[in-house]
């Protein structure tokens, strides 16, 4: 196996986590800017405010997002076994 195969597998790894990762992130952040937008106009300075909508908002993408997600993991694992075969038999 060759130097290209490896970083092409890489490459491919690193999209498909980011793009795993990619609604739940979105989704932690926007919550995160909306609660501290609150948290400065009502001058509640409360840390562990933030935690719990970033948790059910998380849990939320996930539930949402899970079919999708399901389906781009089992693709990508799918593509790397069939690939095996020729990433063995290359020099």
């Amino acid at each position: 196996m060759g130097n290209e195969a490896v970083l092409e597998i890489t490459n491919q790894a690193m999209k498909v986590a980011l793009m795993l990762a990619a609604p739940m992130l979105a989704g932690a952040l926007i919550i995160g800017i909306l609660v501290s937008l609150f948290q400065a106009v009502t001058q509640i300075n409360e840390q562990t405010l933030s935690f719990i909508p970033k948790i059910l908002i998380i849990v939320a993408a996930m539930v949402f997002f899970s079919p999708w997600m399901l389906e781009t993991m089992t693709e990508f694992t799918r593509e790397t076994f069939l690939r095996i075969p020729e990433m063995v038999n290359s020099p």
